[in-house]
């Protein structure tokens, strides 16, 4: 029989790693939640002794555990209303989630088939040689370094290559909000770069626009109307782990404003509506 004492303090262990994997995988804290869960339950069970290396045996487990979760959620998205974007997650000083992340980028990888994104997070994030991926997803190295190969060339057109800090990122997104609130059109559109893309996802349960609004006068219209004609307007400035944000609550609604910035300008809009992926914000 499992020692459950023992058992409980070497998940407890390697648990910020391993959130920070699922998180990775997923994009969302609640089915990586899911994951550690069952993860916890398989490793209470097994002879530890036959266990030599703890982490690298939940490794494994919780990367097959989130494939195998992106690939139900992907018949899921079939029926889901709208955009799909990641859920937020508050910033934990503890937590596994480098600062490297991005909303943008765990967007960006919804585009990805379930392998491809196992092996870009587990290379990419967490440095792991090809030889140990190809364990963990029962494949070869060769294949997986094919399966990075093409997932960094499908990730690379969206990626923005000058990041900018999080004092900046915060401070147009402030000047977002107050140009849209002001319904000051022409100082809004000059953040925003010719080929800005805005995605929302109000999950069918809030009003929300349906489809990607492409183009700096479109968008600039759309926030402008949104936000200029509230009464209600309380805006509160949000640290998430994939950077900074602001939770706005507007009359009957509420989401979650994200920008992704390049070279000073904004390329990519993203507002979280869906209640269901707000609940950790109260």
């Amino acid at each position: 029989m499992p020692d459950t004492g023992l058992s409980v303090d070497e998940f407890v262990q390697h648990r910020q790693f391993l959130a920070g994997l699922a998180y990775r995988m997923l994009g969302s804290w609640h089915d990586a939640e899911d994951v550690l869960q069952e993860a916890y339950v398989r490793w209470a069970g097994v002879d530890h002794d036959s266990v030599a290396e703890p982490r690298r045996y939940l490794t494994r487990v919780v990367t097959r555990l989130a494939v195998d979760s992106l690939r139900a959620r992907q018949a899921r998205r079939e029926s889901y209303a709208g955009d799909w974007l990641p859920e937020p997650a508050l910033s934990d000083p503890h937590s596994a989630v480098e600062s490297d992340l991005s909303m943008a980028m765990l967007h960006l990888m919804e585009q990805l088939t379930p392998p491809q994104r196992a092996v870009y997070v587990l290379r990419t994030a967490f440095v792991l040689p090809y030889d140990e991926i190809a364990g963990i997803l029962g494949r070869t190295a060769e294949d997986c370094r094919q399966l990075h190969k093409r997932a960094a060339a499908a990730l690379e057109k969206g990626r923005s290559r000058f990041e900018p800090t999080r004092a900046e990122q915060q401070r147009l997104l402030e000047d977002f909000v107050a140009a849209a609130r002001e319904g000051d059109l022409p100082r809004l559109q000059a953040m925003l770069r010719d080929d800005v893309t805005a995605w929302s996802d109000g999950g069918g349960k809030v009003p929300t626009a349906r489809k990607p609004i492409r183009g700096s006068e479109k968008v600039a219209h759309y926030f402008t109307h949104v936000y200029s004609r509230r009464k209600r307007f309380i805006q509160t400035p949000v640290d998430l782990v994939t950077g900074p944000a602001i939770y706005l609550q507007l009359d009957r609604t509420r989401h979650l404003l994200t920008l992704q910035v390049e070279a000073g300008q904004v390329v990519g809009v993203r507002v979280v509506a869906n209640p269901e992926k707000l609940s950790a914000l109260g």
